[in-house]
This record gives structure tokens, C-alpha cells and sequence, in this order.
């Protein structure tokens, strides 16, 4: 008799349903489909064809016109949304250019929005990083620090010039206390009142971002520590998360994705609202870097990475791999 058999029970063998790919499909209990992807793309001022980004191959700064031709490939592949990031040709001191109407981020998203109608999500980023010439994500006081404060009052200014481009929701990801709140009290005032906030409630201070500063030309000398969260922290970014669903966020979201997946799981189990993580620029160049060394199947790699960030808890994920992981989906 095999050794899990017994004559009250018959033989238990899992095996049974692993045996053909058709049982595995079939059984299969964290399913990522392309609607729950949303794809980052950066914009260029003054490109007038997309330009490779060497950190991150596959990935392409873009002009306004070739990023409109994506947002089209993205709607017939059925990703969910798009999230783009502007690259201006001047930065200052308070950023400028973030809430210029003729701005590059914000002809993007007209542009966007021209393209596709409501048929996509469109999520903009409101930080002020890619429009300083620090680097930080805010204004800075006189000895060098970020002043939060200052920072909020940039933030509504932005966030009202996104939503009048036609934002659906914008991404608020510089980590300022009380940035919520203050911008969606902001977008209500103006009349934007259906304007979503998706909150970049526990954004870690990630040795992982590197490919994108790339991708923005960033300016950042130093680091941003004192404002991103703690990367040994974990009830400080819980507690980070109910802020930000307290101050009206519609959607909390957590970044980086795989270092982080106990932080995934743990707001998926309390967030009211739901919940986004994002794969980020060095999480998807570890997965490129290594393919093109014959090291691991790129395509397999992508998709177990994204299923491992549903399965955690995530309702919505960012990545650089939406348009190959919608292929391999469909």
C-alpha cells in the first residue's frame, strides 16, 4: 500500500492536476491578466524619435508622437493604463516646468488622452524629481533640506494643471507628509473633484531605482532618505498606508514590488481601497540583464515575478514588462 494511503482514504496524490499544462491552467489559483498592468512610459521635450535608455533595454524615451503610437499598442494589447513621466529641456530651482500648461508632462497627457479617450487609464506622475534641478522631489529650504510645506502648495498647483489635461488619476509619488490630503482638498476646491489620487503610500528608499534616474536624466546628488521610507520598516509603511486612505487616497500603492511583498500582502489585508505595486526600473533590468546572458528565460521570469506580486495582494501593477507579459497572456 503507497505510504499517504490508508483504507479509510484513497491515495492523495497533488501530482494528478500539475500533469498537463491544460490541469495547471485549470487549477491555477493567481491569474495576472493585462487589464491589471499599467505601463510606464517616459517623455522627452524637444525628442523627436524614441531614444534607447542603455539602463534599461526594451525601454525608450519617447517624443510626444511616438508616445501617443504607444498608447495605442497599449490599448489593443489590454493593458490597463499608462503612467507617464516628462523629461523637460529646463529644470529650476521649484521645478517650472511640472506646472507650465505647455509643460512637457502635461502636453503628454493631452495628447494621451486625445488618443485613447477614456479607454485607458491615464495616471501621470506628480513629483516634482524630473523637474528640479536638485533632483529632490520638492522644494528645498536654505540649508538644503526639503521644505515640506513648500512642497504641497507645488504639488496642488501640479496636480490641478494634470487634472485639467485629463488625468484620471494622478500618481503622487514624492512622499510628503500630508500630501493627500492637501491635493486632494486642492483638486476639490477647482472643481476636479473627479480626479483620482493613486497614493505612493510606501515608497522605500530602494537601492533599485537607479535605471530610472537614468531614464529622467536625474539631476539628485544625495539621496532621498529622509523622505522615502525606511527600507527595515514595516509598521511605519502600514501606517504610512492609512494616512493616506484616511487624507482620501483612492488607490495606495507600493513600491519597490519584490523586496517588498510583505508589505504587499499586509495592505492588501487592511486597505479599504486597492491596492498597486510597482515592478520597478531595476527589478525589470535584473530580469534583461540576466536573459541576455542566457541565465534565465526572460518571458518565464516576467511573468512568475508578476504573479508572485497578485498573488501577494496587488490589484494593479506597474511594469516595464506590460507589453511583453500582455503578449504572453493573451
Amino acid at each position: 500500500m503507497p505510504r499517504n494511503a490508508s483504507p479509510e482514504f484513497p491515495t492523495i496524490r497533488p501530482r494528478r492536476l500539475r500533469r498537463t499544462a491544460a490541469l495547471r491552467r485549470l487549477t491555477a489559483e493567481t491569474r495576472v491578466h493585462p487589464a491589471d498592468l499599467v505601463l510606464p512610459l517616459f517623455v522627452k521635450e524637444g525628442l523627436t524619435e524614441p531614444k534607447p535608455i542603455a539602463s534599461m533595454p526594451g525601454v525608450w524615451q519617447h517624443s510626444v508622437d511616438s508616445a501617443r503610437k504607444l498608447a495605442v499598442e497599449a490599448l489593443r494589447a489590454g493593458i490597463g493604463g499608462l503612467m507617464p513621466f516628462g523629461i523637460p529641456a529646463a529644470r529650476d530651482a521649484i521645478g517650472s516646468a511640472a506646472t507650465d500648461p505647455d509643460g512637457i508632462l502635461n502636453v503628454t497627457t493631452r495628447a494621451i488622452r486625445d488618443e485613447i479617450h477614456d479607454d485607458l487609464v491615464l495616471i501621470p506622475d506628480l513629483c516634482l524629481d524630473e523637474f528640479t534641478d536638485h533632483g529632490h522631489c520638492g522644494v528645498l529650504k536654505d540649508d538644503g533640506t526639503v521644505d515640506n510645506d513648500a512642497t504641497l502648495e507645488r504639488y496642488a498647483e501640479m496636480g490641478e494643471r494634470l487634472a485639467e489635461a485629463g488625468a484620471d488619476l494622478l500618481g503622487a509619488s514624492g512622499m510628503m507628509d500630508g500630501q493627500i490630503g492637501y491635493v486632494r482638498a486642492a483638486l476639490d476646491q477647482t472643481g476636479h473633484t473627479d480626479t483620482g489620487l493613486l497614493a505612493y503610500a510606501a515608497k522605500y528608499s530602494s537601492a533599485f531605482y537607479g535605471p530610472f534616474r537614468d531614464a529622467v536624466e536625474s539631476q539628485l546628488q544625495g539621496d532621498r532618505r529622509t523622505y522615502q521610507q525606511n527600507p527595515p520598516n514595516a509598521v511605519e509603511a502600514l501606517h504610512e498606508i492609512d494616512l493616506d486612505v484616511a487624507e482620501g487616497a483612492d488607490i495606495v500603492m507600493v513600491k519597490p514590488a519584490l523586496p517588498y511583498l510583505d508589505i504587499v500582502a499586509a495592505a492588501a489585508e487592511r486597505s479599504p481601497v486597492p491596492v498597486a505595486a510597482y515592478h520597478i526600473s531595476g527589478e525589470y533590468a535584473q530580469l534583461v540583464a540576466a536573459a541576455e546572458k542566457g541565465w534565465i528565460d526572460k518571458d518565464a521570469a516576467v511573468l512568475e515575478s508578476l504573479t508572485s506580486i497578485k498573488r501577494a495582494g496587488a490589484g494593479v501593477i506597474a511594469t516595464y514588462a506590460a507589453l511583453d507579459a500582455a503578449r504572453l497572456l493573451g
